[in-house]
């Protein structure tokens, strides 16, 4: 790997403070690699082989059962992708793919469980992603049951806009498919869904979000920030 490629890994928090003799044991076997949009990087239910881990760009984990398919989260980084998997030695449980172009890295999955096993700052680490991980199912999960599809939509909206500098507009960054999913609906009902938050001050074109009521959606989202938020 490149110098200036390790020097730019070195800022992802899940190997900032490890010890520079593990971290360059794992640089040394690993490599970083820029992947177009939709392209499949593991499957479930294969044995891990790497650990990738998102530098740039966007995720979709996602599972299928017969001919059902659905998205279990999008994941931006820096985030290790089913690092459990990778550290358990365990088959994947889902499989994830590119929504958008990214840049991932990519460490062998033996050189990482030697690793953990020594560097006590890189397993506190990998804890602490663990945890993470573990909180925003736990969001997930209760966003799914305890709000009707609309709620979810509104609230999904009123982060987003947030995130996006909170001016009232901005672009869904992925399809509409991969929300609908990871909102846990239907495409057909999501654009119901989208057509109903017009009574709401949400109008949307193609891709584009704009918001002209933020008080009425805000209302209608009830924002939680045991649900909402990712620094809680």
């Amino acid at each position: 790997m490149r110098a200036a490629d390790a020097e730019y890994i070195r800022r992802v928090p899940l190997f900032r403070n490890m010890k520079d003799t593990s971290f360059e044991t794992l640089v040394a076997a690993g490599y970083l690699q820029r992947f177009p949009d939709h392209v499949i990087l593991l499957h479930e239910g294969e044995q891990p082989d790497f650990l990738h881990v998102i530098v740039e760009g966007a995720v979709e984990q996602f599972a299928t059962h017969g001919d059902r398919e659905t998205t279990l989260s999008i994941i931006g980084p820096p985030a290790a992708l089913i690092l459990a998997a990778v550290v358990l030695d365990r088959p994947y449980l889902t499989s994830a793919r590119t929504l958008k172009p990214s840049l991932i890295v990519l460490i062998p999955a033996e050189a990482v469980r030697a690793v953990f096993d020594q560097d006590p700052a890189f397993a506190r680490a990998t804890i602490h992603e663990f945890a993470n991980r573990y909180r925003a199912i736990v969001k997930d999960l209760k966003n799914m049951r305890l709000r009707p599809s609309i709620e979810r939509l509104a609230s999904w909206i009123f982060r987003a806009n947030l995130d996006a500098g909170g001016t009232g507009r901005f672009l869904i960054p992925f399809e509409k498919r991969s929300l609908a999913s990871q909102l846990g609906m239907r495409p057909e009902n999501l654009s119901r869904n989208f057509a109903e938050l017009a009574r709401h001050g949400v109008k949307v074109n193609g891709r584009e979000i704009r918001i002209e009521d933020a008080d009425a959606l805000e209302r209608l989202a009830r924002p939680d920030p045991l649900i909402d938020d990712p620094s809680v």
